[in-house]
């Protein structure tokens, strides 16, 4: 399987978050250091972008109106590209002003779940968050230092979320409070395969991880052992989506960031998976 760049994707310094808006036909990404939300339509390949007023580290379509949930610097906002307006939310960390929002998903009750870490990527001061749909939010784990990716399974209950600076994989359980069970390690990285960073469950209930540093996308079976990989052009790869109506299309993102010498850094990549995802959730408020 190759990976074939994107036409007009750019350099993404720090691209991140990939997410598959059904109602628009279109895959949105950040560009978390550059500032900048990216749309690429699947009806004419068009890319298309946004500038933003702050550092920005994901978005989550709304389910029953436009525009996204999203995460800046600055903590959750609500955030409408036509007209163009931001809306803050909350800042969970108004205390860690060196912190920021990394990565999030929505899960199937319509709730966000979503990581904060150190701009310097040192130090566990990170921590995991839960956005529900009345707009309150709680601090359900900490510490972290690089959180990353959080995957929801099929089943609504199982959830990984990676700190990127361990090398580590972790799972919990989601009850029906939206509390946690106590995370336990899933994959633990090898030492040559770099580090985890986003990830996406598949139709089939295997696990699909970026490798930041050695330039590949790996799919793990249910039981956390590596199947197969996909060798990228740019070694900094840090998500990916299922997309398209089939959602047999996959995207990935990846970083520029210190790859000067790396001409397809910070592009966003197209794959072909072989196998169906599942499709991006929502946020229910």
């Amino acid at each position: 399987m190759t990976a074939i760049k994107v036409p007009g994707s750019g350099r993404s310094v720090l691209g991140e978050g990939p997410s598959w808006s059904a109602r628009e036909n279109a895959v949105f990404w950040v560009d978390i250091l550059g500032k900048r939300l990216n749309r690429l339509s699947l009806a004419d390949g068009a890319v298309t972008g946004w500038d933003m007023p702050r550092n920005i580290g994901w978005v989550v379509e709304r389910a029953d109106r436009p525009g996204f949930i999203a995460g800046f610097d600055t903590g959750f906002v609500e955030l409408d590209l036509d007209p163009f307006a931001i809306r803050p939310i909350a800042d969970p960390e108004p205390d860690l002003p060196l912190n920021r929002m990394n990565d999030a998903k929505a899960d199937p009750t319509g709730r966000i779940w979503a990581g904060t870490m150190p701009y310097s990527c040192e130090g566990d001061v990170g921590a995991f968050y839960r956005l529900d749909t009345d707009l309150s939010w709680t601090k359900v784990d900490a510490p972290y230092c690089i959180p990353n990716g959080p995957a929801i399974a099929a089943d609504g209950r199982t959830m990984l979320h990676t700190d990127t600076a361990r090398g580590t994989i972790y799972r919990y359980t989601i009850h029906d409070d939206g509390s946690l069970s106590p995370r336990t390690e899933f994959i633990r990285f090898e030492d040559d395969w770099g580090s985890p960073d986003g990830m996406t469950f598949d139709a089939e209930g295997c696990l699909w991880v970026g490798h930041w540093g050695t330039g590949q996308l790996s799919r793990f079976d249910p039981a956390g052992k590596r199947i197969s990989f996909i060798a990228m052009p740019a070694s900094q790869i840090t998500s990916c989506t299922f997309a398209g109506p089939e959602l047999d299309r996959m995207f990935v993102t990846s970083a520029a960031d210190g790859r000067d010498d790396e001409p397809d850094a910070g592009a966003l990549f197209e794959v072909e998976p072989g196998v169906k995802g599942l499709p991006t959730l929502p946020f229910r408020g």
